[in-house]
């Protein structure tokens, strides 16, 4: 299957599988694996032959599964996310998309709800049931949670859901009470060093990388490989930034530029109360600036973040956050 399982996840879908219920919601910080767990609970459900560990990946459910054609599962997830993802969308929105007559939408739509109703009351082809992902499931807006809700509560007999979220806190209130909550559990930290080894990074880099995203292992890998940015760049980011440079700056888009000025704002705010830092080393941070300037920057930062989606200048955005970063850490 292309969607591997990652090794601190193994031992959660085996406990997954010992649970009953209907709808699922398996929840916990982005770069753990939400989707990945949410994927093999999805096609232990369907598979033929299960074993506890999870499905067998060798039956002819199990090879639906892994070339997106499963009669029996439904993905319902934003159209961007089925595209990163290598999902099929229906020939409709895949005949829009060719023509360049809109984008692919960012959130998960009623439409796509609509369809996921249709199907859920359709025949099973297989003996297992049918089993639907949403997935971000933040994703849906008030009318597609709200179109949802009924299904959830009460599906067909042998329908099967699992939603998958990074921010459960988005969700509505009547989408979390009709699901079970999973907390996806951390790997320790030796078990994430070990994991990015495994993937071809030296213990030094891996270390950076981890830390660089507070811990969590899938984002440290994506970071390594596609953030443009060697460990070293990063170690020196802080004081790059204090010197008001913006050569660091430029594979970044808006909303990643304003997520790192967070961090290194929160990491600073970290040492000014004698803790130690998150994402970067106690040495590259610049020191002096005070509890209120950094207190300021942080809640500048908060409505930065409101806006960093909106078409900017990137160029100028980024000189002009960096020039405020400069103005805060170097207030004493």
């Amino acid at each position: 299957m292309k969607d591997l399982l990652y090794p601190w996840l193994e031992r959660q879908l085996t406990h997954l599988l010992t649970q009953k219920g209907h709808a699922w919601l398996i929840q916990g910080p982005s770069g753990l694996g939400q989707y990945e767990l949410a994927l093999h609970l999805a096609k232990a459900w369907l598979c033929e032959q299960p074993k506890p560990t999870g499905a067998c990946h060798h039956c002819s459910s199990c090879h639906g599964f892994d070339v997106r054609t499963n009669p029996d599962f439904f993905a319902l997830m934003p159209e961007v996310e089925m595209i990163d993802l290598e999902w099929p969308l229906n020939e409709k929105i895949q005949r829009d998309l060719d023509k360049k007559e809109r984008k692919p939408s960012k959130e998960i739509k009623v439409d796509a709800c609509r369809e996921l109703i249709t199907f859920s009351q359709t025949t099973r082809s297989g003996l297992a049931g049918k089993v639907a992902m949403v997935y971000p499931a933040e994703r849906m807006n008030p009318v597609t949670a709200n179109t949802l809700l009924k299904t959830l509560e009460e599906p067909p007999e042998g329908f099967k859901f699992v939603l998958s979220t990074s921010a459960a806190h988005l969700l509505l209130p009547t989408i979390r009470s009709r699901c079970q909550t999973y907390t996806i559990t951390w790997p320790s930290k030796a078990e994430s060093l070990q994991w990015l080894m495994d993937k071809g990074l030296s213990a030094e880099h891996a270390q950076v990388w981890l830390q660089a995203t507070g811990n969590r292992p899938v984002d440290a890998l994506d970071m390594a490989h596609h953030s443009g940015l060697t460990p070293e760049d990063w170690l020196r980011l802080p004081q790059s930034v204090a010197s008001g440079s913006v050569s660091l700056l430029k594979e970044f888009t808006a909303p990643q530029t304003v997520n790192l000025l967070q961090k290194i704002c929160f990491d600073m705010l970290c040492m000014v109360e004698g803790a130690q830092p998150r994402y970067f080393s106690a040495k590259g941070l610049p020191h002096g600036a005070s509890l209120k300037a950094l207190s300021e920057w942080s809640k500048s930062l908060i409505s930065s973040a409101q806006t960093a989606n909106h078409p900017y200048n990137l160029g100028l955005l980024q000189e002009a956050l960096v020039s405020q970063a400069k103005h805060y850490m170097m207030r004493h």
